[in-house]
């Protein structure tokens, strides 16, 4: 599709938002199958920055308004019941995704690359966008309008957050070549970068500093409010201790999540995790 139509589109996705009416249905299923192929983005980068396209979430806010609640096709003899504009996602053996059988639902709008395994069950929300390579592993979740990016490995039981409102608000961006330990929760529009690996357990949101052992410095949540970790950083889950009275009386500290070490080029994730824990 040109680029003009997209834009074209943009501009109808933002003036039939604004109306609050239960028109621009046909504006909307245009828009839902740009999003569902890939060809619009929640997030995109730019000059090496994430940014967030907000008329992206408007159109999938917009699905939700126009929506009515519907009898989910197929679903025997369970009874499912969801707004009839997100339909579940359709694949094909031309998709080559894999999806292995027992309980996984995609909602139409999420974008699956090529080459992507997906483990039973697991459950991708509208507006997620998840590249080529990567492993969706048992009772993961991708939120709505998450970015996930090639070859990253989500381990079972992880959560990756949906960030759909407020629509200014950065999503949660996984980049390239992530590990992402089990149960791990990642959420309020943290940023993951390339080759960093998660421990298992490692909750990490805007509101949590993260210590960074080796460099001696804390990192927090940016002005576009995110949490950015690092490249190659290898990430563990840990604690600080509390300084009041009472605290040392009864020998509480804080949950804190600590960068132990930075993988080299040469170092493979479950190699610098391993290390990194001995």
């Amino acid at each position: 599709m040109k680029q003009i139509d997209v834009e074209t589109l943009r501009s109808s996705i933002e003036e039939e938002f604004e109306k609050s009416t239960k028109s621009g249905l046909t504006i909307f299923t245009k828009f839902l199958t740009l999003l569902d192929s890939g060809i619009v983005r929640t997030a995109e980068r730019i000059n090496d920055e994430w940014t967030v396209n907000a008329w992206v979430k408007k159109g999938i806010l917009l699905g939700f308004r126009l929506g009515k609640l519907t009898p989910v096709k197929h679903s025997e003899p369970f009874s499912f019941f969801d707004k009839h504009t997100y339909p579940l996602k359709k694949f094909s053996s031309v998709n080559n995704v894999r999806i292995v059988p027992g309980g996984t639902a995609i909602r139409k709008g999420a974008y699956i690359a090529p080459s992507v395994i997906i483990m039973p069950p697991a459950y991708v929300n509208v507006g997620a966008y998840v590249s080529s390579g990567t492993m969706v592993d048992s009772h993961a979740l991708v939120g709505s309008c998450a970015f996930i990016g090639e070859r990253v490995h989500l381990s079972a039981a992880s959560q990756i957050g949906g960030v759909l409102e407020p629509i200014g608000g950065m999503p949660v961006i996984v980049e390239d070549d992530v590990m992402i330990g089990g149960n791990c929760g990642i959420y309020e529009g943290t940023i993951l970068k390339r080759r960093s690996v998660i421990g298992t357990g490692v909750i990490l949101n805007a509101s949590t500093p993260v210590y960074d052992l080796v460099n001696g410095t804390i990192i927090r949540k940016g002005s576009n409010g995110s949490l950015i970790i690092p490249e190659n950083a290898v990430v563990v889950a840990g604690s600080r201790t509390i300084d009041s009275s009472f605290a040392k009386k009864h020998g509480l500290s804080l949950y804190t999540p600590m960068i132990v070490k930075y993988r080299d080029e040469k170092t493979g994730a479950k190699t610098a995790l391993e290390s990194a824990l001995r």
